[in-house]
């Protein structure tokens, strides 16, 4: 196989990219994208790596979320705040129930590109071309709208790094401390029909007072108000990717300096395609969405590719399959994975194998289609002796209502109320949490079932 250079993709088939019309003025952009600095740094992916294995072996848990796709209208600081939060939330309810580290994995800071299943799209008999996220096009069905503009990539850019300054400021100001943090979730256990999960907020709230009692906060003052928060995105649009991608001083290998981990999707996963040469080259965690059409054959192809040396914590396999159908896809992929002495991370994203159009219209998703999918991976992974080392969901801190289901539900008719999403459905603040309880127990009841067969 030839020496990688970051340019190499460009040798290799492309699909769910765009074609831009202005090759002067996208050459332009990605000259000038490649003189920033970048967005994250070699030693910050290698810790995430790290702890990624961690979590492979059953000694970390990964909480991956955030937006379906990042918006330059919607950018706020409030709404990066409040995803933020949610997601500390979630940690804390998961730490307590996995009784391992959480690792904290943002959809943010990068998320600005989607593939479509269609590359136009048809409205009152008129045909343009689709919206692939404000990295690309604009959302408004106009002709002029609609074309690829380089320019968006430094929008983009500035947009990521205004994200990772405030997030690392929230990670590290006490914004994160954990005595805060569950502040809030008590208040998500207060009404009537969340009373089920009261019992585990107060067993944390016991946890956390014993603590304090023993000078356990005072000690740790620090580790506990302090997080370590990483960023995440869907490398599709390459020539964003690669004007980003740098050497790594201390060690000569390259870093896809446009977030701590990136994934390809299951659209632009083939072995012998563009997305996969570029990915293969960085130093980062890659992320490798399966659904269910990833056969043993290609499995076995891009783990080989992905992850050479078979580092623990370099591949990080999605599975996404649909409520219903992970019994039918999961444990062909996990005995390919054995056969091969494969080091993988199995996450399950529980979102987009459960998108529907609701009869008012709406694209949705039920909330117990989710929690479906998730009770069926943690299932599957307990009968075969495996480890489900993380949950991935498309989420926001925003009370929006895109999602149908959860203790304060929200019906089809609802959906019109509040559904901002550009892309597709997200869970609001309190489905996320709701997910982060039941999650944990989950957890909590196959770590107990792991006990008893060691002791039994």
């Amino acid at each position: 196989m030839t020496k990688w250079q970051k340019s190499n993709w460009r040798e290799f088939p492309r699909v769910q990219m765009p074609e831009y019309t202005d090759a002067g003025a996208l050459n332009a952009v990605e000259t000038q994208l490649s003189k920033y600095p970048p967005l994250v740094f070699a030693g910050e992916a290698r810790r995430l790596k790290e702890a990624l294995g961690a979590a492979s072996r059953g000694e970390a848990f990964l909480l991956q979320g955030g937006d379906c796709a990042e918006s330059f209208e919607q950018f706020s600081a409030n709404n990066i705040r409040d995803t933020f939060k949610v997601m500390l939330q979630m940690a804390m309810v998961l730490t307590y129930g996995a009784k391992v580290p959480v690792i904290k994995l943002g959809r943010m800071a990068g998320q600005f590109a989607k593939p479509r299943s269609a590359p136009t799209e048809v409205i009152d008999g008129v045909e343009l071309p689709s919206f692939r996220g404000d990295i690309i096009n604009d959302l408004p069905f106009t002709p002029e709208a609609r074309i690829p503009n380089p320019a968006k990539m430094l929008q983009a850019y500035t947009q990521a790094a205004a994200t990772l300054n405030l997030l690392r400021a929230f990670s590290t100001g006490g914004y994160a401390d954990v005595h805060q943090v569950h502040s809030w979730t008590l208040g998500f256990t207060t009404g009537e029909k969340a009373e089920k999960y009261r019992a585990l907020a107060n067993r944390i709230t016991d946890t956390l007072d014993f603590m304090k009692a023993a000078g356990v906060n005072q000690d740790t003052a620090h580790t506990l108000s302090t997080v370590d928060f990483y960023t995440s995105h869907e490398a599709l649009l390459l020539e964003y990717e690669e004007a980003l991608t740098v050497q790594d001083s201390l060690t000569g290998n390259w870093l896809a300096g446009s977030g701590h981990m990136i994934w390809i999707g299951d659209r632009t996963r083939q072995p012998d395609g563009a997305h996969v040469e570029y990915a293969r080259g960085v130093l980062n965690p890659v992320g490798l969405k399966c659904g269910p059409s990833m056969t043993p054959e290609d499995l076995k192809l891009l783990m080989a590719r992905l992850n050479p040396e078979n580092e623990a914590g370099k591949l990080t396999l999605i599975a996404r399959f649909g409520a219903g159908k992970v019994g039918d896809h999961l444990p062909r992929l996990i005995q390919t994975v054995r056969e091969e002495g494969a080091n993988v991370l199995w996450v399950c994203d529980a979102m987009h194998g459960n998108t529907i159009k609701s009869n008012t219209g709406y694209k949705t998703r039920q909330f117990h289609a989710v929690m479906g999918e998730v009770r069926e991976f943690f299932a599957i992974h307990l009968a075969e002796g495996t480890v489900p080392g993380g949950v991935h969901f498309e989420m926001t801190g925003q009370d929006v209502t895109e999602c149908t289901g959860g203790v304060r539900a929200v019906s089809e008719e609802d959906l019109s109320a509040r559904y901002h999403t550009a892309c597709d459905p997200r869970l609001n603040a309190s489905q996320s949490l709701e997910l982060a309880f039941l999650v944990a127990e989950e957890l909590s009841a196959l770590r107990e079932n792991r006990q008893a067969r060691a002791a039994g």
